[in-house]
Protein backbone atom coordinates (compact mmCIF):
# COMPACT_ATOMS: atom_id res chain seq x y z
CA UNK A 1 0.00 0.00 0.00
CA UNK A 2 1.51 3.40 -1.02
CA UNK A 3 2.56 5.83 1.68
CA UNK A 4 0.21 8.71 2.41
CA UNK A 5 1.50 11.93 0.88
CA UNK A 6 2.52 14.63 3.36
CA UNK A 7 2.31 18.33 2.45
CA UNK A 8 2.76 21.58 4.34
CA UNK A 9 -0.42 23.47 3.55
CA UNK A 10 -3.65 22.25 2.00
CA UNK A 11 -5.93 24.96 0.62
CA UNK A 12 -9.52 23.94 -0.01
CA UNK A 13 -11.03 26.20 -2.63
CA UNK A 14 -9.55 28.12 -5.55
CA UNK A 15 -11.27 31.50 -5.44
CA UNK A 16 -9.45 34.78 -4.75
CA UNK A 17 -8.91 33.86 -1.07
CA UNK A 18 -7.52 30.42 -1.84
CA UNK A 19 -5.42 31.63 -4.76
CA UNK A 20 -3.84 34.43 -2.72
CA UNK A 21 -3.14 32.03 0.14
CA UNK A 22 -1.52 29.70 -2.38
CA UNK A 23 0.64 32.53 -3.72
CA UNK A 24 1.91 33.53 -0.27
CA UNK A 25 2.44 29.97 0.96
CA UNK A 26 4.23 28.70 -2.15
CA UNK A 27 6.37 31.83 -2.40
CA UNK A 28 7.55 31.04 1.14
CA UNK A 29 8.64 27.63 -0.22
CA UNK A 30 5.99 25.65 1.62
CA UNK A 31 4.71 22.58 -0.19
CA UNK A 32 1.27 23.92 -1.07
CA UNK A 33 -1.62 22.12 -2.77
CA UNK A 34 -4.89 23.76 -3.78
CA UNK A 35 -7.86 21.41 -3.97
CA UNK A 36 -10.60 22.84 -6.18
CA UNK A 37 -13.61 20.91 -7.47
CA UNK A 38 -14.13 23.37 -10.33
CA UNK A 39 -12.02 25.79 -12.32
CA UNK A 40 -9.58 28.04 -10.41
CA UNK A 41 -10.97 31.51 -9.83
CA UNK A 42 -14.14 30.66 -7.93
CA UNK A 43 -17.27 32.77 -8.35
CA UNK A 44 -15.30 35.75 -9.63
CA UNK A 45 -14.97 34.05 -13.04
CA UNK A 46 -18.75 34.34 -13.46
CA UNK A 47 -18.59 38.11 -12.90
CA UNK A 48 -18.61 40.08 -16.11
CA UNK A 49 -16.68 43.15 -14.97
CA UNK A 50 -14.80 44.18 -11.83
CA UNK A 51 -14.28 47.94 -11.54
CA UNK A 52 -13.29 48.32 -7.87
CA UNK A 53 -10.14 46.18 -7.70
CA UNK A 54 -7.09 48.41 -7.06
CA UNK A 55 -4.63 48.77 -9.90
CA UNK A 56 -7.18 48.42 -12.70
CA UNK A 57 -8.68 51.92 -13.18
CA UNK A 58 -10.50 50.86 -16.35
CA UNK A 59 -11.80 47.64 -14.78
CA UNK A 60 -11.02 44.02 -15.55
CA UNK A 61 -13.14 40.98 -16.32
CA UNK A 62 -13.77 38.51 -13.52
CA UNK A 63 -12.43 35.71 -15.73
CA UNK A 64 -9.14 37.56 -16.15
CA UNK A 65 -8.82 38.24 -12.41
CA UNK A 66 -9.16 34.53 -11.69
CA UNK A 67 -6.75 33.55 -14.45
CA UNK A 68 -4.05 36.03 -13.38
CA UNK A 69 -4.26 34.96 -9.74
CA UNK A 70 -4.06 31.29 -10.75
CA UNK A 71 -1.04 31.83 -12.98
CA UNK A 72 0.79 33.86 -10.34
CA UNK A 73 0.31 31.23 -7.62
CA UNK A 74 1.35 28.46 -10.02
CA UNK A 75 4.46 30.44 -11.00
CA UNK A 76 5.74 30.22 -7.41
CA UNK A 77 5.14 26.49 -7.15
CA UNK A 78 1.59 26.03 -5.88
CA UNK A 79 0.14 22.76 -7.10
CA UNK A 80 -3.47 22.65 -8.30
CA UNK A 81 -5.55 19.52 -8.22
CA UNK A 82 -8.73 20.47 -9.99
CA UNK A 83 -11.79 18.25 -9.91
CA UNK A 84 -10.35 16.49 -6.84
CA UNK A 85 -12.88 17.57 -4.25
CA UNK A 86 -11.96 16.92 -0.64
CA UNK A 87 -14.84 15.19 1.12
CA UNK A 88 -13.46 14.78 4.64
CA UNK A 89 -10.99 16.53 6.95
CA UNK A 90 -9.99 14.70 10.14
CA UNK A 91 -7.45 15.61 12.81
CA UNK A 92 -4.48 13.26 12.87
CA UNK A 93 -2.42 14.18 15.89
CA UNK A 94 -1.44 17.80 15.24
CA UNK A 95 -1.86 17.30 11.48
CA UNK A 96 -4.94 16.83 9.28
CA UNK A 97 -5.94 13.85 7.16
CA UNK A 98 -7.75 14.86 3.97
CA UNK A 99 -9.74 12.34 1.93
CA UNK A 100 -11.22 12.90 -1.52
CA UNK A 101 -14.06 11.22 -3.38
CA UNK A 102 -11.73 8.47 -4.66
CA UNK A 103 -10.59 7.69 -1.09
CA UNK A 104 -7.15 9.12 -1.85
CA UNK A 105 -5.60 10.65 1.25
CA UNK A 106 -3.17 13.45 2.01
CA UNK A 107 -1.73 14.58 5.35
CA UNK A 108 -1.35 18.35 5.77
CA UNK A 109 0.42 20.22 8.55
CA UNK A 110 -2.06 23.10 8.18
CA UNK A 111 -5.32 23.62 6.30
CA UNK A 112 -6.85 26.80 4.90
CA UNK A 113 -10.57 26.64 4.15
CA UNK A 114 -11.51 28.93 1.27
CA UNK A 115 -14.61 27.15 0.01
CA UNK A 116 -16.67 30.31 -0.42
CA UNK A 117 -20.44 30.43 -0.53
CA UNK A 118 -23.15 29.32 -2.94
CA UNK A 119 -26.25 31.23 -4.09
CA UNK A 120 -29.38 30.78 -2.03
CA UNK A 121 -32.49 29.25 -3.55
CA UNK A 122 -35.95 30.75 -3.37
CA UNK A 123 -37.46 27.34 -2.55
CA UNK A 124 -40.68 28.08 -4.42
CA UNK A 125 -42.67 25.81 -6.77
CA UNK A 126 -41.14 25.61 -10.24
CA UNK A 127 -37.66 26.77 -9.24
CA UNK A 128 -36.06 23.33 -9.22
CA UNK A 129 -38.17 22.05 -12.11
CA UNK A 130 -37.07 24.84 -14.46
CA UNK A 131 -33.44 25.15 -13.37
CA UNK A 132 -31.46 25.19 -16.61
CA UNK A 133 -34.65 25.85 -18.54
CA UNK A 134 -35.05 29.50 -17.72
CA UNK A 135 -34.00 29.62 -14.06
CA UNK A 136 -30.37 30.58 -13.48
CA UNK A 137 -27.97 31.94 -10.85
CA UNK A 138 -25.35 33.19 -13.31
CA UNK A 139 -26.04 36.01 -15.74
CA UNK A 140 -22.54 35.83 -17.19
CA UNK A 141 -22.98 32.13 -17.92
CA UNK A 142 -26.52 32.20 -19.34
CA UNK A 143 -27.31 35.79 -20.34
CA UNK A 144 -26.58 35.23 -24.03
CA UNK A 145 -29.41 32.65 -24.21
CA UNK A 146 -31.92 35.45 -23.60
CA UNK A 147 -31.18 37.76 -26.48
CA UNK A 148 -34.25 39.95 -27.16
CA UNK A 149 -36.12 38.14 -24.37
CA UNK A 150 -37.76 39.36 -21.18
CA UNK A 151 -36.07 38.34 -17.92
CA UNK A 152 -36.34 39.06 -14.21
CA UNK A 153 -33.60 39.48 -11.65
CA UNK A 154 -34.62 38.59 -8.10
CA UNK A 155 -32.83 40.64 -5.45
CA UNK A 156 -31.82 44.21 -4.70
CA UNK A 157 -28.19 44.07 -3.58
CA UNK A 158 -24.99 44.79 -5.48
CA UNK A 159 -24.85 41.37 -7.15
CA UNK A 160 -28.46 41.53 -8.33
CA UNK A 161 -28.21 45.04 -9.74
CA UNK A 162 -24.85 44.42 -11.42
CA UNK A 163 -26.19 41.27 -13.04
CA UNK A 164 -29.31 43.14 -14.16
CA UNK A 165 -27.10 45.70 -15.88
CA UNK A 166 -25.14 42.93 -17.56
CA UNK A 167 -28.34 41.28 -18.81
CA UNK A 168 -29.37 44.47 -20.62
CA UNK A 169 -26.67 43.58 -23.16
CA UNK A 170 -28.95 40.78 -24.34
CA UNK A 171 -32.50 41.01 -23.00
CA UNK A 172 -35.11 43.44 -24.32
CA UNK A 173 -36.46 44.03 -20.80
CA UNK A 174 -35.02 43.29 -17.36
CA UNK A 175 -37.39 43.38 -14.37
CA UNK A 176 -35.76 43.79 -10.97
CA UNK A 177 -37.94 42.16 -8.32
CA UNK A 178 -37.18 43.19 -4.76
CA UNK A 179 -39.02 42.56 -1.50
CA UNK A 180 -38.32 46.07 -0.22
CA UNK A 181 -39.47 49.41 -1.62
CA UNK A 182 -35.94 50.49 -2.48
CA UNK A 183 -32.73 48.80 -3.61
CA UNK A 184 -29.90 47.89 -1.23
CA UNK A 185 -27.13 48.16 -3.83
CA UNK A 186 -24.33 50.72 -3.65
CA UNK A 187 -25.55 54.14 -4.80
CA UNK A 188 -23.24 54.40 -7.82
CA UNK A 189 -24.52 51.03 -9.08
CA UNK A 190 -28.11 52.10 -8.49
CA UNK A 191 -27.55 55.24 -10.54
CA UNK A 192 -26.44 53.19 -13.55
CA UNK A 193 -29.47 50.98 -13.09
CA UNK A 194 -31.97 53.88 -12.95
CA UNK A 195 -30.44 55.40 -16.08
CA UNK A 196 -30.91 52.21 -18.12
CA UNK A 197 -34.14 52.28 -20.11
CA UNK A 198 -34.28 48.48 -20.36
CA UNK A 199 -34.66 48.03 -16.59
CA UNK A 200 -38.01 48.18 -14.79
CA UNK A 201 -38.77 47.62 -11.11
CA UNK A 202 -41.17 45.45 -9.16
CA UNK A 203 -40.76 46.76 -5.64
CA UNK A 204 -42.29 45.20 -2.52
CA UNK A 205 -42.82 41.92 -4.33
CA UNK A 206 -41.72 38.33 -3.66
CA UNK A 207 -41.77 35.34 -5.97
CA UNK A 208 -44.27 32.66 -4.96
CA UNK A 209 -43.99 30.44 -8.04
CA UNK A 210 -42.01 30.02 -11.23
CA UNK A 211 -44.55 29.26 -13.95
CA UNK A 212 -43.66 27.20 -17.01
CA UNK A 213 -45.07 26.37 -20.40
CA UNK A 214 -43.80 23.71 -22.78
CA UNK A 215 -40.93 22.74 -20.47
CA UNK A 216 -39.50 26.23 -20.02
CA UNK A 217 -40.11 29.33 -17.93
CA UNK A 218 -43.10 31.42 -18.97
CA UNK A 219 -43.53 33.75 -15.99
CA UNK A 220 -43.40 34.28 -12.23
CA UNK A 221 -46.14 34.87 -9.68
CA UNK A 222 -45.43 37.83 -7.44
CA UNK A 223 -47.06 38.41 -4.07
CA UNK A 224 -47.09 41.84 -2.51
CA UNK A 225 -45.44 42.64 0.81
CA UNK A 226 -47.92 45.51 1.18
CA UNK A 227 -51.20 43.65 0.78
CA UNK A 228 -51.72 44.37 -2.91
CA UNK A 229 -53.11 41.67 -5.28
CA UNK A 230 -50.81 38.95 -6.61
CA UNK A 231 -49.68 39.39 -10.20
CA UNK A 232 -48.37 37.10 -12.93
CA UNK A 233 -45.36 38.58 -14.71
CA UNK A 234 -44.80 37.00 -18.16
CA UNK A 235 -41.15 36.46 -19.03
CA UNK A 236 -38.60 34.04 -20.45
CA UNK A 237 -35.95 33.80 -17.75
CA UNK A 238 -35.37 34.24 -14.03
CA UNK A 239 -32.00 35.10 -12.49
CA UNK A 240 -31.83 34.68 -8.71
CA UNK A 241 -29.50 36.77 -6.50
CA UNK A 242 -30.97 36.73 -3.00
CA UNK A 243 -27.82 36.05 -1.01
CA UNK A 244 -25.45 33.17 -0.42
CA UNK A 245 -24.90 30.29 1.99
CA UNK A 246 -21.40 29.40 3.27
CA UNK A 247 -19.93 26.07 2.19
CA UNK A 248 -18.96 24.90 5.67
CA UNK A 249 -19.64 21.16 5.42
CA UNK A 250 -16.02 20.07 5.75
CA UNK A 251 -15.43 21.80 9.08
CA UNK A 252 -18.91 22.03 10.57
CA UNK A 253 -17.87 19.70 13.40
CA UNK A 254 -14.30 20.97 13.73
CA UNK A 255 -14.55 24.67 14.48
CA UNK A 256 -16.91 27.39 15.67
CA UNK A 257 -19.50 28.80 13.27
CA UNK A 258 -21.68 31.89 13.43
CA UNK A 259 -25.45 31.58 13.73
CA UNK A 260 -25.66 31.91 9.93
CA UNK A 261 -23.11 29.13 9.42
CA UNK A 262 -20.05 31.22 8.56
CA UNK A 263 -16.68 30.12 9.96
CA UNK A 264 -15.55 32.28 12.86
CA UNK A 265 -11.98 33.54 12.53
CA UNK A 266 -9.73 35.96 14.35
CA UNK A 267 -8.08 38.87 12.54
CA UNK A 268 -5.34 36.51 11.30
CA UNK A 269 -7.70 33.93 9.84
CA UNK A 270 -7.33 31.35 12.63
CA UNK A 271 -10.40 29.30 13.47
CA UNK A 272 -11.14 27.85 16.89
CA UNK A 273 -9.13 24.73 15.94
CA UNK A 274 -5.29 24.95 15.99
CA UNK A 275 -3.74 24.70 12.54
CA UNK A 276 -7.06 25.27 10.78
CA UNK A 277 -7.51 28.61 9.01
CA UNK A 278 -10.21 30.13 6.84
CA UNK A 279 -10.52 33.04 4.42
CA UNK A 280 -12.97 34.57 1.98
CA UNK A 281 -16.73 34.34 1.70
CA UNK A 282 -16.99 31.26 3.93
CA UNK A 283 -15.91 33.33 6.96
CA UNK A 284 -17.87 35.67 9.22
CA UNK A 285 -16.09 38.77 7.87
CA UNK A 286 -18.56 41.54 7.05
CA UNK A 287 -17.23 42.84 3.73
CA UNK A 288 -17.19 40.12 1.07
CA UNK A 289 -15.25 41.46 -1.89
CA UNK A 290 -12.36 40.21 -4.03
CA UNK A 291 -9.93 42.53 -2.26
CA UNK A 292 -10.93 41.41 1.25
CA UNK A 293 -10.88 37.75 0.23
CA UNK A 294 -7.36 38.20 -1.12
CA UNK A 295 -6.23 40.04 2.01
CA UNK A 296 -7.66 37.38 4.31
CA UNK A 297 -6.09 34.67 2.17
CA UNK A 298 -2.68 36.30 2.59
CA UNK A 299 -3.17 36.58 6.37
CA UNK A 300 -4.26 32.95 6.66
CA UNK A 301 -1.23 31.75 4.70
CA UNK A 302 1.15 33.87 6.79
CA UNK A 303 -0.28 32.49 10.02
CA UNK A 304 -0.27 28.91 8.71
CA UNK A 305 3.41 29.28 7.80
CA UNK A 306 4.19 30.63 11.26
CA UNK A 307 2.25 27.75 12.85
CA UNK A 308 4.33 25.22 10.92
CA UNK A 309 7.61 27.00 11.76
CA UNK A 310 6.77 27.09 15.48
CA UNK A 311 6.07 23.36 15.42
CA UNK A 312 9.42 22.65 13.75
CA UNK A 313 11.22 24.77 16.35
CA UNK A 314 9.63 22.80 19.17
CA UNK A 315 10.75 19.43 17.85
Amino acid sequence: MPETEIIDIAIIGGGPAGLTAALYASRARAKTVVFESGLPGGQIVTTDWVENYPGFPDGISGMEVGDLMHRQAEKFGAEFRSFAAIEKIEPQGIDFLLTNAEDEQVVAHAVIIATGAVPKRLNVPGEAEFTGRGVSWCATCDGAFFRDKVVAVIGGGDAAVEEALFLTKFASTVHIVHRRDELRATKCIQEKCFANEKITFQYSRVVTEVVGDGGKVAGIRLASTKGEPEILLPLDGVFIFVGVEPKNELVRDLCDLSAAGYIKIDHNGLTSYPGLYAAGDVTDSDLKQVITAAAKGASAAFEALRWIDERLCSI
